[in-house]
């Protein structure tokens, strides 16, 4: 059963590896936590130190570490950006919430207070054309996601998103798909029915874990591992890179190979901030991000296979491999009243019809 869980996840693995970057990437100064807390957009001239001889400075907010995935692709981004605008653009990088939350983020960038953030499916908050994306079982496969995501649709969207908010989505980062983890294994979805489940607080996923009979709560990701380890939930959900880094394995020994979500990251640009520039540093802006999100996803897969790998090996953690068919009749039953519910069906049944269903 490990082999046929490590053989399944190679096909995402190796998806992104024809996408790898050839170039190198230094380390480039971060702003350290403390020493600026403002969020205001800092284009002109700059005055500080920090900044050198350039004449846009840009902060970049994430709430990761700065030895996440997050970062390294940010890093990349910002590196890129100096090298195409031979220094005359800077991008400052606050890692660990420095410029605030998820939600702090994205209202910062809808207002102008922040220049450019890292954000996953809280912009769903905003928009309800990104809470379409959140539906478990809407991509059965990293290859729907990426047909969707980076074609015509994943730009209809983002059209969209600009429109209602002024966040400017740069692209499309990676994160790999949504695995379970719990305190016993899962092999159908009958053994959902009853499970006291950690899930993010995401309206779609709530209605169709919810369907499938889980006892879902949410709470922050800070109470996830104490939580598990007291007995108070016995099961989460989320990337492998996420819930590694997290130590989930040392309190949940299995994992269930359910991929009922492949996630992203949006590379997002607060489109007041974008508007300041000139069209050449657009440019450098559009073709860095579009560098850094084939250098991140090309990392995620390659962290996701040696994760999986040292928790089979070397942590005790046993996978299955559940029969989705149940997962996903029921998923397909809920979506589209979903869809529905929140003025979205037409978008639904496009994403449906460009994956040939």
């Amino acid at each position: 059963m490990k082999k046929r869980m490590l053989a399944g996840m190679m096909a995402f693995i190796m998806a992104g590896m024809l996408t790898a970057c050839g170039s190198s990437s230094s380390v480039s100064e971060s702003a350290k936590s403390g020493e600026d807390k403002e969020n205001k957009t800092n284009t002109g001239s700059a005055e500080d130190g920090n900044s050198g001889s350039a004449s846009v400075v840009l902060k970049l907010g994430h709430i990761q570490s700065e030895s996440d995935l997050w970062n390294l692709g940010a890093v990349k981004f910002a590196d890129r950006v100096s090298e195409l605008s031979n220094g005359d653009i800077k991008i400052e990088i606050y890692p660990n919430s420095t410029l605030g939350g998820d939600r702090d983020m994205a209202e910062g960038l809808m207002m102008g207070t922040v220049d450019i953030s890292l954000i996953a499916g809280v912009l769903s908050n905003f928009d309800d054309t990104i809470s379409v994306l959140e539906i478990p079982y809407l991509f059965r496969s990293n290859e729907e996601f990426e047909k969707v995501i980076y074609g015509d649709v994943g730009k209809e969207i983002a059209a969209h998103v600009l429109d209602t908010s002024g966040i400017r989505i740069l692209n499309w980062w990676e994160r790999g798909p949504r695995l379970i983890t719990s305190s016993k294994p899962i092999n159908s979805v009958a053994d959902m029915k009853g499970l006291k489940i950690r899930i993010p607080e995401i309206s779609a996923m709530e209605q169709v874990f919810s369907a499938w009979g889980a006892a879902a709560t949410t709470m922050s990701w800070s109470e996830v591992y104490p939580s598990l380890q007291q007995g108070v939930i016995e099961a989460q959900e989320n990337p492998i890179p996420f819930f590694y880094s997290g130590s989930i394995y040392e309190v949940n020994k299995y994992i269930a190979n359910t991929n009922h979500k492949y996630e992203y990251v949006t590379m997002a640009m607060s489109d007041t901030a974008y508007s300041k520039l000139s069209e050449e540093q657009q440019k450098i802006i559009m073709q860095a991000a579009q560098e850094a999100t084939e250098y991140e996803n090309q990392e995620t897969k390659r962290v996701t296979e040696e994760n999986l790998k040292d928790m089979v090996e070397n942590q005790g953690v046993t996978v299955t491999d559940p029969d989705i068919s149940g997962f996903i009749k029921i998923a397909d039953e809920v979506a589209p009243k979903y869809a529905k519910s929140i003025g979205q069906l037409d978008l639904y049944n496009k994403i449906q019809e460009t994956l040939g269903r």
